[in-house]
């Protein structure tokens, strides 16, 4: 199968390649072009009409979250959502019979609190990055439905006969397209230098952790089972939808650096202090303008639990392949080697 990966030079992107190589024919398209081991070809985004017949399209590049708020709003439009309905309007206009678009689960919320992310909110993202993924996300649906309504030549009159009616539906299924929207929560793996990677140096370097006294869940998404699921929509009939990807098993922070320490084999420096204390001075921090503030606080301790039930319906299965626990430690001894 010949698959197009776009963003082909990213964390993501560059695991993909890995496991799909074997078999099947990798294409990238990308902002650079330089040659990639597995690769047979990496083209630009003013190129699109040099790429060969192409079976799926996965869509990976996009601006990535800026945590410190740095970033232009405009510059996460122009690519989260204009690069979007670019290779979308292509994707239509070719023979290609799949096509995958990794969003995000902040084009759903921001925070969850102490609930559950599902598919069936209703989005309601903060700030130019969720907005923009959520924006690239509507594109795809209403542009994806306008085709089939045109496809399909809706208002015509259809023929009366049986026969000719089961003779339509035969050659609707030949020609439909199917269309994967993927909200990942944090994903890591081998080559991962996020915020996981930070955290990781923090334990590294014996320094204490002061919020212990939080005990607040976390979902993420190990690059096995996402290498897993893009290959099950690429070799099956999956239903189009969209789907919230994340591991099995959240985890909490403290759990983390559990993990951390116990994979780097120094002892666990978790401190409990007072949640009142803690939050006294995150509200000084505010007023100061220090590190610790109050929204800061917050990102650090709260919960952002994602379920993955609807995608391991659609996949037939029960539990994905790897384990939370077993996902992060492949990522944290990948860290040793950085």
């Amino acid at each position: 199968m010949n698959i197009l990966i776009t963003g082909i030079h990213g964390f993501v992107g560059s695991n993909l390649v890995s496991g799909l190589k074997l078999h099947h024919t990798i294409y990238g398209l990308d902002i650079v072009s330089p040659p990639k081991d597995g690769v047979v070809k990496t083209f630009g985004w003013n190129e699109l009409e040099q790429i060969p017949p192409i079976d799926c399209i996965i869509h990976l590049a996009g601006k990535a979250h800026d945590t410190k708020s740095q970033t232009n709003a405009h510059l996460y439009f122009e690519i989260n959502t204009g690069l979007t309905q670019q290779i979308f309007d292509w994707f239509l206009s070719s023979p290609t019979q799949k096509f995958i678009y990794f969003s995000s689960v902040k084009a759903a919320a921001d925070s969850v609190g102490e609930s559950i992310l599902t598919e069936e909110v209703v989005p309601a993202p903060k700030g130019p990055y969720g907005e923009s993924k959520r924006a690239a996300e509507e594109y795809v649906r209403e542009r994806g439905r306008d085709w089939e309504r045109e496809r399909n030549g809706e208002g015509e009159t259809r023929r009366g006969r049986d026969e000719e009616r089961e003779g339509d539906k035969e050659r609707e299924r030949e020609g439909e397209k199917k269309v994967y929207i993927l909200r990942p929560c944090m994903i890591h793996g081998p080559g991962n230098k996020g915020n996981l990677n930070l955290l990781y140096n923090v334990v590294k370097k014996g320094i204490p952790y002061p919020l212990g006294a939080f005990e607040n869940k976390r979902s993420f998404t190990s690059i096995g089972n996402l290498s897993f699921i893009i290959t099950q929509l690429i070799e099956k009939e999956i239903s189009s939808g969209t789907y919230n990807v994340a591991d099995d098993e959240p985890l909490s922070t403290n759990e983390l650096i559990a993990l951390m320490a116990q994979t780097l084999k120094k002892p666990n420096r978790t401190w409990k202090l007072n949640k009142s204390f803690l939050q006294f001075c995150a509200k000084a921090g505010t007023l100061l303008h220090l590190p610790l503030n109050t929204s800061r606080l917050q990102k650090l301790t709260e919960s952002y639990v994602v379920s993955n039930e609807k995608l391991k319906q659609a996949l037939g299965i029960t539990r994905m392949p790897v384990t939370a626990r077993d996902g992060l430690r492949k990522t944290l001894k990948s860290f040793e080697k950085l």
